[in-house]
């Protein structure tokens, strides 16, 4: 602690990683990160802070063009390894992503969406629920207004009312 102030350096970045290499593009997150770049230090200070949950990084197509195009024009030994290295990237990578392209196919350079697929059939399957729901909610409703017409049956014959005929061929009398 004391050596670090003797060289002028901040508390908070002395338990930082040396050396530590990060991905071209990503900004500090932390306090003394943020003063270390604002600072005007030609060589920004690796950030120490750990996300609680790691973000996958997605890349665009585009960004996966470049650095093929970078990577294909590499002629001299340790370019390759230093491009890996300053866009925080592992050979795999780009045996992927010249698969893709061979492909020929610039959506297979887009992330895919993880999870389950989306049914081509839903909108039909959607459908047949919403007239299943219907078709019980009406047959709720005609059981309920069958009750209603014999309960009034019932009471016409006690009260010895007659109730006019009903055009309903299908009901026995």
């Amino acid at each position: 602690m004391e050596k670090a102030r003797m060289l002028g350096m901040e508390e908070a970045v002395v338990g930082g990683t040396e050396g530590g290499r990060s991905p071209t593009g990503v900004p500090p997150t932390t306090a003394a990160a943020a003063r270390a770049t604002a600072a005007g230090n030609s060589k920004p200070i690796p950030d120490p802070a750990v996300p609680e949950k790691p973000v996958r990084r997605r890349f665009t197509a585009e960004y996966k063009l470049r650095i093929l195009r970078e990577a294909d024009h590499c002629n001299q030994p340790g370019q390759l390894g230093a491009l890996l290295r300053r866009e925080g990237l592992y050979s795999s990578h780009l045996t992927t992503w010249r698969q893709q392209r061979d492909q020929g196919t610039l959506a297979a350079l887009t992330p895919k969406r993880r999870g389950r697929k989306a049914a081509p059939d839903a909108p039909v399957i959607a459908a047949n629920e919403r007239l299943k729901r219907e078709n019980q909610r009406l047959a709720e409703k005609l059981r309920q207004a069958e009750t209603i017409i014999e309960i009034q049956k019932k009471l016409s014959e006690i009260l010895g009312t007659p109730l006019p005929p009903s055009d309903n061929s299908g009901s026995a009398p």
